[in-house]
């Protein structure tokens, strides 16, 4: 089912998690234990993310160097099919730009086409480790919203083979990420929301949103997408906050505010153990005025913690 057809027919907020990819060497049963306790909450989907290769430089036996690239975990199509399998429910794979020509897109979109995977996140994905920039594969997209279009695309049935013609078309559902407060690259908050707006205006069906502490920044973000036209559902993500490195770590990697209450909370916190209460309970406390506000969707960041997780879901259902 399409995550907008879970959204359409649901009678209360929806939970969905999102999970990483084990670490190359592991099976699948790493998933299933992460995955299980979850499962109590019956939840509409689960998103799979994707990370693409990293680059490194290896010396050779004659004493020159080669760049080699490193898959660190595994691509999405078998784990989504993995999913889906096990537990019945619908598997999101995230497409990216980086690491993907455009016919590695092509084939990618059609193995889950097959599978009858129906949604996919579309994103641009991280710059490699340690490059100053984002820079996409040769023969692949810079930007989310050209990746958008080469899913629209293959859902007209058009492919790169311009001798495909009458070729089978595909359904996906397509979601596009939205930062409450701004993209870090973006040159500010409007430019950031005008291209939102354009990956909409090109076929975005729903938009996930960045992980954010600060609900009022999310209740004004949804507010400044209407005024502008955008009007499919936007779903927040949402994570726990639970060790002190997180105040220092996460704000610039993701470009987002930690509100001063909680940091205060967490800073005087004696114990791990009370700084992973705090961050469980302030994210509770979300979730209720979230659902009060009448989002569509709860969706959880688990990054592998799913402990975590269990014990805010527990709390809000």
């Amino acid at each position: 089912m399409k995550i907008t057809e879970h959204i359409q027919q649901a009678k209360d907020t929806l939970i969905s998690f999102e999970i990483l990819p084990p670490l190359k060497g592991k099976d699948i049963s790493s998933i299933y234990n992460h995955l299980d306790p979850l499962m109590e909450f019956n939840p509409s989907w689960v998103n799979v993310t994707y990370h693409r290769s990293e680059t490194i430089i290896k010396k050779k036996e004659d004493g020159s160097f080669e760049k080699v690239p490193i898959r660190k975990r595994p691509g999405t199509v078998g784990i989504c099919a993995a999913i889906m399998n096990h537990y019945g429910v619908d598997a999101v794979p995230h497409i990216i730009c980086g690491g993907f020509t455009k016919p590695d897109t092509e084939d990618a979109l059609i193995d889950l086409n097959f599978l009858g995977i129906q949604n996919v996140l579309v994103l641009r994905g991280d710059a490699e480790k340690h490059a100053p920039g984002f820079e996409p594969e040769k023969g692949g997209h810079r930007f989310a919203i050209d990746l958008l279009k080469q899913v629209s695309q293959l859902n007209n049935g058009v492919y790169l083979d311009k001798d495909i013609r009458d070729g089978g078309k595909s359904n996906f559902c397509m979601g596009v990420a939205g930062y409450p407060e701004m993209h870090l690259e973006a040159t500010n908050y409007e430019s950031d929301l005008k291209w939102l707006k354009a990956k909409v205006d090109a076929g975005a069906d729903y938009i996930m949103t960045q992980m954010f502490f600060d609900n009022q920044k999310f209740f004004s973000f949804v507010k400044d997408c209407k005024a502008i036209g955008i009007n499919v559902p936007i779903i927040p993500g949402l994570k726990p906050l639970t060790t002190k490195k997180q105040l220092s770590v996460l704000p610039p990697i993701f470009h987002i505010d930690i509100p001063k209450p909680l940091t205060n909370a967490i800073m005087q916190a004696k114990s791990d153990e009370a700084v992973r209460q705090i961050g469980i309970e302030w994210l509770i406390e979300q979730c209720k005025e979230l659902k009060s506000f009448g989002v569509p969707v709860l969706h959880f960041y688990t990054m592998g913690k799913a402990q975590n997780t269990y014990e805010v879901v527990k709390q809000i259902i």
